[in-house]
């Protein structure tokens, strides 16, 4: 069995390489970024910009392209055509689990874009997008007001301690 040390260099190894593949297709990105590795980044992510301290979660998907242009290739006897547009996503957002971007999306500062969203239209700065297609759901100060009074400050406890916490304050 390895050891924690072990495994945690094992980790920040893979995750570098990982941020060095990102690199090596293209993808434009700032500082503070955390990327999960399930992202799907489409077949042209060097179309794809993304800002300082922004996470992109598991199972995100970048469509760069659409692919309907298939049956207009057909139909219209034009096998060359294809569409692109590429995504732009600002400074400080979140993208939830399993949320779809598509082609042309461009994504403001400050943005939460909740789990399983599919974004088809830009999302101005400051608000939090949800849904399929996702639309507007609060801004972020409405966010922050709403759940000021119930955030747990875990961030400087240790696994075990973060864990009795919640338990305790959770499983009642």
């Amino acid at each position: 069995m390895k050891s924690l040390l072990q495994r945690l260099f094992a980790y920040h190894t893979t995750m570098r390489n990982y941020y060095r593949y990102i690199d090596k297709i293209g993808v434009k990105y700032g500082s503070k970024c955390d990327f999960s590795k399930d992202i799907s980044w489409g077949s042209e992510p060097y179309l794809i910009t993304i800002g300082t301290h922004t996470r992109i979660t598991n199972g995100v998907e970048f469509i760069t392209h659409d692919g309907g242009v298939w049956v207009l290739r057909e139909l219209k006897n034009e096998p060359d055509i294809d569409l692109f547009g590429p995504i732009n996503i600002g400074d400080n957002c979140h993208i939830g689990m399993d949320v779809t971007i598509m082609p042309g999306v461009n994504i403001g500062n400050n943005v939460i874009v909740g789990c399983g969203a599919v974004v088809t239209h830009n999302i101005p700065d400051n608000e939090v997008w949800a849904g399929i297609p996702a639309k507007k759901i609060t801004d972020i100060e409405s966010y922050y007001n709403k759940h000021k009074d119930e955030f747990d400050y875990t961030k400087k406890l240790s696994k075990e301690d973060k864990k009795l916490y919640l338990i305790k304050k959770y499983r009642k």
